[in-house]
């Protein structure tokens, strides 16, 4: 699981040798050892009186532990297989179900699922509480812990007691783990010099992905207008998020990040590239579900007038975690900044806020479908109906699979109000000079 930007810095650990005191003793309110005083009393404390044998390292790691949780939902320690997982979410695929989670009030809550994984297709949502994992509550878990136990070799299943937004009883979804797809851009021809480019989350190769299938369709069609769908996408790294944004806008700060100190300012600004698609409409899709990386782009193109963003507020994750890399191979993940938009709008516990705000309206279920289809005859239903003479000489050749493809796009737009309206944005908007 990985938001934010990466720092990684060596630390070394320096052993600090505090001679216990006795209880209730004081130096005064000027001395700066006294809390580390009384840490090393209640180890000592704990480590002899304990009912059962527990060491001091147990005991300063799990303090550790907690102390990092205990500040925010973001912050964490990292142990040596936590840390290899961080990595790996970033750069490759891995096993698990494919949720972004977070701890909120002691709740853990599904920030979005990931597109084509198991939890997208058990029907996961954005703001789901995850109240048991299998079988076990949530209240005690930290996040990392949390993490673990959802996360599990490929074919092996985990069973979630879910709460839905808006639900009054709690259901049991059993989940079959399976590999995390590392693609992080789909597209898909709406009408003819129109693209929908969906980014599923930002990876390594998030903006490399997304500048070759754009590159492929404006050379064999000029492009029109694009709609950029954002909608559950839990975020990512940061550079690629600045990188992606960069595709639509020329020079200009696009986000920065700024921690307790005004002096840690840090801007992040575009670069004019040969291929940037400046001057191309662009309507953005977002919901609660989309956040941090996707609610910079998101952020960036609405402050610049780029994009026209429809849908719901996103969800709001707009904090900074660094990551340190620790000697024996751990480390801890801390919240250092806040992001900021280039008109000086934080993105944290507010998100962003669609210019047209359309909630998504579901589909008719497959049992109304079903029901439609039972009442609905045609000639194709009639017994010994005569066959279309073209349908025996068909062939999967490329007018096959361009009629698949419109296809494909038909039943997308009906099924989805958000993308039927923002392709009709995208057609009515002139060609555009984004402000910096």
């Amino acid at each position: 699981m990985r938001t934010g930007i990466w720092f990684v810095c060596f630390v070394m650990l320096l052993p600090l040798a505090i001679a216990p005191a006795p209880l209730g003793a004081a130096s005064g309110k000027d001395d700066q050892f006294e809390a580390l005083r009384r840490f090393s009393q209640v180890v000592d404390m704990v480590e002899t009186h304990y009912v059962k044998k527990v060491t001091k390292a147990e005991l300063i790691q799990n303090a550790i532990k907690g102390m990092l949780e205990q500040l925010d939902p973001h912050s964490a320690f990292l142990s040596n297989d936590d840390f290899k997982e961080l990595q790996d979410t970033s750069s490759g695929a891995f096993h698990g179900i494919g949720i972004e989670i977070s701890s909120e009030n002691g709740r853990l809550i599904v920030v979005s699922p990931i597109e084509d994984t198991p939890a997208f297709k058990a029907g996961l949502k954005s703001g789901d509480i995850i109240m048991e994992i299998d079988g076990e509550s949530t209240m005690e878990l930290g996040l990392n812990e949390a993490v673990k136990k959802i996360r599990g070799p490929q074919g092996t299943s985990v069973t979630l007691t879910i709460l839905h937004k808006g639900a009054q009883q709690p259901i049991d979804v059993t989940i079959a783990r399976g590999t995390i797809p590392i693609v992080s851009v789909k597209t898909q021809e709406l009408e003819k010099g129109y693209v929908m480019c969906r980014i599923t989350r930002f990876n390594e190769h998030t903006t490399k992905e997304l500048r070759d299938k754009l590159s492929d369709y404006t050379k064999k069609t000029p492009l029109k207008g694009i709609v950029l769908d954002l909608r559950n996408n839990p975020g990512g790294l940061l550079d690629q998020a600045v990188s992606v944004s960069d595709t639509f806008l020329a020079d200009g700060l696009i986000v920065y990040i700024q921690g307790k100190d005004p002096q840690s300012r840090r801007d992040f600004k575009g670069r004019k590239e040969t291929d940037d698609l400046t001057d191309v409409p662009i309507v953005t899709l977002i919901n609660a579900g989309s956040a941090s990386a996707a609610e910079i782009v998101a952020g960036a193109l609405q402050d610049r007038k780029r994009s026209l963003l429809i849908g719901e507020k996103t969800f709001g994750k707009g904090s900074v975690q660094t990551v340190v890399s620790l000697p024996d191979g751990s480390g801890i993940k801390l919240t250092t900044a806040l992001y900021y938009t280039p008109s000086g709008r934080s993105i944290q516990a507010e998100g962003i806020v669609p210019d047209l705000e359309i909630p998504f309206v579901a589909p008719p279920s497959d049992e109304d479908k079903t029901l439609k289809d039972r009442f609905t005859f045609r000639e194709k239903d009639l017994s010994r109906h005569l066959e279309n003479g073209s349908a025996k000489k068909a062939k999967k050749g490329a007018k096959a699979a361009a009629n698949e493809a419109e296809e494909k796009a038909r039943t997308m737009i009906e099924k989805d109000n958000q993308m039927r309206l923002a392709l009709e944005m995208v057609k009515t908007l002139p060609k555009i000079k984004e402000i910096r």
